[in-house]
């Protein structure tokens, strides 16, 4: 079965939590008989196809971005042929030029479409954009969302009970390198041996600005992986502040991060809206058994962080709440550790890829037959 994956950006361009979850899907999903192709923008596609693992991408120019919304006039020609050559087509979802591909192209195969966000930034677009969304979204066999949390408290969605799905995102273990004693030691040297840590990209809704407030008067260790739009002005708020405690550590390869996962005591994620709709870096915490601090803002967020469960949840946008978290799991030696054998537990209940694969390739299967009908 072959399966074309339709997003604005991707590897190796741009690395990011959807990018993640299409990567987990072209892989993982050959041991479930899928043949996964990618097909995305680039503001640099030369070579036009690239080959990412096991799977082959293909990238359209990027002619125009605007309200982070990527344009190209090329990748009209390139949906339609490869659209013609697969089973089904997995769009990801938002992204409004899809859309209106979707729509132009004609394309007539089964469609599935992973929910990833809510529109919340671009809020005069989308008044603009809703009559297409809503089309679009009606137009589409599946939809897919991560979590119950965000199932139940999105007003879009519930439009669309009777085509939602629930399946989590899920990560593969053994996609993450080990990590050598030598690069273990070195980063221990570098960052001391009790940290909590921060993984993402430096953007407007990951809550880092509150974060560093929560820092000031303290001294909590933080460790920043990722770089981003926001990593100036946050870089001079912490000076600002005199955290000298912070290290930015900026965009870091698979095995440094590896390394500073296992090395954590804890990872600490303050996103405080709802585009962020999951929070990959908190299943990689999971994943390596480590206590977490979130905020409650009604997405998967708190479907991964459970509050007393797996770690503490908080209000968002409350540097108060997030210090008196990080001051609980850096003191709490029993309730840290029992918040990270709960987490690990958890993962392999829910977030593996293995599970995320079979359950995506079984719709791929009860789309075929439903357009078959």
């Amino acid at each position: 079965m072959r399966v074309l994956h339709f997003f604005k950006t991707y590897l190796p361009d741009t690395t990011g939590g959807i990018e993640q979850v299409i990567y987990q899907l072209c892989e993982g999903g050959r041991a479930h008989g899928v043949q996964g192709a990618v097909l995305a923008l680039s503001a640099t596609p030369q070579p036009e196809r690239v080959q990412v693992a096991g799977h082959e991408v293909r990238r359209a120019r990027q002619d125009l971005f605007i309200a982070s919304t990527g344009f190209s006039r090329e990748a009209f020609g390139m949906f339609s042929e490869m659209a013609a050559e697969a089973d089904v087509v997995h769009f990801h979802f938002p992204w409004p030029v899809m859309d209106v591909v979707h729509f132009v192209t004609r394309h007539r195969r089964p469609t599935v479409v992973s929910y990833h966000s809510d529109i919340v930034k671009q809020r005069t677009l989308l008044t603009l954009y809703r009559p297409l969304m809503k089309r679009f979204l009606s137009s589409v066999n599946r939809i897919l969302v991560a979590s119950p949390n965000y199932q139940r408290s999105s007003p879009v969605l519930q439009q669309y009970a009777s085509k939602v799905e629930v399946i989590p995102y899920g990560l593969d273990r053994a996609a993450y390198p080990p990590c050598s004693p030598a690069k273990l030691e070195y980063w221990r040297q570098r960052v001391g041996p009790k940290f909590f840590l921060f993984v993402g990209v430096l953007r407007y809704y990951k809550g880092l600005g509150s974060l560093l407030d929560a820092l000031h008067g303290t001294e909590f260790p933080l460790v920043i992986i990722g770089s981003g739009p926001q990593e100036a002005e946050l870089r001079a708020q912490a000076e600002r502040l005199q955290l000298r405690q912070v290290q930015f550590l900026g965009r870091l390869d698979d095995e440094d991060k590896a390394c500073l996962l296992q090395l954590c005591h804890a990872m600490v994620f303050p996103s405080h809206l709802r585009s962020e709709a999951f929070g990959i870096s908190l299943l990689e915490a999971s994943m390596y058994g480590k206590p977490m601090i979130s905020c409650e803002i009604g997405t998967g967020t708190t479907f991964v962080n459970l509050h007393e469960t797996t770690g503490l949840a908080v209000p968002p946008a409350n540097p108060p709440a997030l210090r008196e978290a990080m001051t609980r799991l850096w003191g709490s030696h029993e309730d840290a550790s029992q918040f990270g054998a709960n987490a690990a537990t958890r993962f392999e209940q829910l977030f593996t890829a293995e599970r995320m694969c079979a359950e995506t390739a079984r719709v791929y299967r009860e789309v075929i037959k439903q357009h078959s009908h």
